[in-house]
């Protein structure tokens, strides 16, 4: 006698309109990355003198950066715990409600000073909504659904890649530079009554404690190492007292986290996740992918804009094809892993990412633009091929209960990756480029030598203000900053080739057969690799 099916583990009225719920989360994501892509296309003005911008130093404008992404990741391990404790959709409206806020702070900042305090505002609000969506998602879809899921969720991350720094130019164009933070408001209020509409509640039902000893851990760790890094860029000298204190005092304290966190009874993070091989190279790939490039997009403003003389807008457009390649390819990456496995497709995507960064070198003040381009584009097919494999992964790795941890860890080694591209990458790039203008530097008097030499932007600033007997000096900027640019470069392409060596080692060489609806939740695509 036939053992009668066993019913879908998803009430059915959220089984219909799950693909609604998918376009909210996917809204709700949208502000998150669209903020960044945005602030990419807005660093050149900001970094321009009042009343056009703030007239923050290159320095500034990494912690501009930086402190949405450190207080994001230092605080995506309680977010990712609240929300399975407290009700992912609760924390989920919270976190839209403090970005908001937070957006609307930034858009009046009187100073770079202010600009960083409410960007760290914005970072908190961001930190509930990221795990959070990936959360809801795995909690209102069937397992044999969530690959397709996961990848349309990835294929969001292009949508607003695309949209950022066109609506970034946009808003340049024809407003101030506070607009580009005040057009995540009126998005925040219909994504939340979406929200509250929509998406159903859910949460872990055995939760453990809040760690607040690891997340305050985390957090010091993070911002020493980071401001470490930064703090060498600026003085050009890596070797200083003070820059090797602070990286090494971070270091230690990210040691004494890790080590508390394995004998912590209710841990942040479950270090025995990263047990799994499988598990810990999808999200060193992650990590790795970002760093190279939040570290490549940052120099990329400059050289379109600073060398090459293009308008923001005309930047956003530009970044368009590396964003078009993500939204196409990301929802269909999953046919390919079906066809080659996890480990062929991610090692062709972070190869097809290293060779992209390297071409960089091939560019210089009249290359033609469509050599750019195609760069971008390569390079977004790249990454499709990467994010969304190593998401599925890391998302089915864990059980159902725990969808808000697997969320927040592989959210936290993405945005790990991309502060420490930032502040590494953007600190080679300072140091590379103040080493390359130097001695034009002489035609400045003393006291302003320092500050001309932090970034392409301030020289530029400074030879405005000396007339025609600047012109050698404005030479000088433009091939320091692309002598720069290249060595930048090379540096991620490195960083990417590491990624590419630990997917192929690491990752499994065919995708398991997809599991049916019923499977049990505990399940892990880690034995794949066994």
């Amino acid at each position: 006698m036939s053992t009668p099916p066993t019913p879908p583990r998803i009430p059915e009225a959220v089984h219909r309109r799950r693909w609604a719920i998918l376009g909210v989360l996917m809204l709700s994501l949208l502000i998150v990355v669209l903020d960044n892509s945005i602030l990419n296309v807005a660093i050149k003005t900001i970094s321009t003198p009042e009343p056009t911008g703030l007239g923050a130093t290159q320095g500034e404008l990494e912690w501009a950066i930086n402190s949405y992404t450190l207080v994001f990741a230092g605080l995506l391990f309680t977010a990712g715990l609240l929300g399975d404790r407290l009700g992912r959709k609760k924390v989920l409206i919270a976190g839209l409600v403090v970005f908001g806020v937070g957006s609307a702070l930034a858009a009046h900042s009187g100073s770079p000073v202010h600009l960083i305090a409410f960007r760290a505002v914005m970072g908190l609000g961001a930190a509930f909504v990221m795990p959070a969506t990936l959360a809801v998602l795995m909690n209102v879809f069937e397992r044999d659904e969530q690959p397709k899921a996961i990848g349309i969720w990835a294929g969001g991350v292009g949508l607003a890649i695309a949209i950022g720094p066109i609506t970034g130019g946009v808003l340049l164009d024809h407003f101030w530079w506070g607009s580009v933070f005040l057009v995540n408001v009126p998005i925040v209020v219909v994504a939340v009554a979406l929200m509250v509409w929509l998406v159903p509640d859910s949460r872990d039902p055995a939760p453990g404690r809040v760690d607040l000893v690891g997340v305050a851990l985390s957090v010091v760790g993070l911002v020493l190492l980071v401001y470490g890094i930064i703090k060498g860029g600026q003085l050009a000298d890596f070797t200083d007292p003070a820059v090797l204190g602070t990286s090494l005092a971070g270091l230690a304290v990210l040691v004494v986290f890790v080590l508390y966190e394995k004998r912590c009874d209710h841990p942040s993070v479950d270090m025995s996740y990263f047990g799994n091989r499988v598990f810990s190279a999808a999200i060193s790939a992650i990590a790795l992918v970002f760093f190279a490039l939040m570290g490549v997009t940052f120099f990329s403003v400059f050289y379109t804009q600073s060398v090459r003389g293009y308008s923001p807008l005309q930047t956003g457009l530009l970044l368009l094809p590396l964003a078009a390649a993500q939204l196409i390819f990301a929802p269909r990456a999953r046919l390919v892993v079906d066809r080659f496995g996890v480990r062929a497709v991610c090692t062709g995507g972070l190869l097809l990412v290293a060779v992209t960064l390297a071409s960089f070198t091939a560019l210089d003040a009249d290359t033609p633009i469509w050599v750019l381009e195609l760069i971008f584009f390569v390079m977004g097919t790249g990454m499709a091929h990467i994010m969304t494999p190593t998401s599925v992964v890391i998302m089915q790795a864990l059980p159902r209960e725990k969808a808000g941890s697997a969320s927040a860890l592989s959210n936290t080694f993405r945005q790990v990756g991309g502060a420490l591209g930032i502040a590494v990458l953007g600190s080679v790039l300072s140091t590379a480029y103040r080493n390359g203008v130097e001695d034009e530097l002489t035609l400045l008097p003393a006291g302003a030598r320092h500050t001309a030499g932090e970034s392409i932007e301030a020289t530029l600033g400074v030879a405005a203000k000396l007339g025609p007997r600047a012109e050698p000096l404005v030479a000088a900027a433009h091939d320091s900053f692309l002598h720069a640019m290249h060595v930048t470069a090379l540096w991620g392409a490195g960083v990417a080739v590491i990624g590419t060596v630990v997917v192929f080692l690491f990752l499994p060489g065919r995708t398991p057969p997809e599991p049916g609806p019923r499977e049990r939740e505990g399940e892990a695509v880690g034995a794949a690799g066994r």
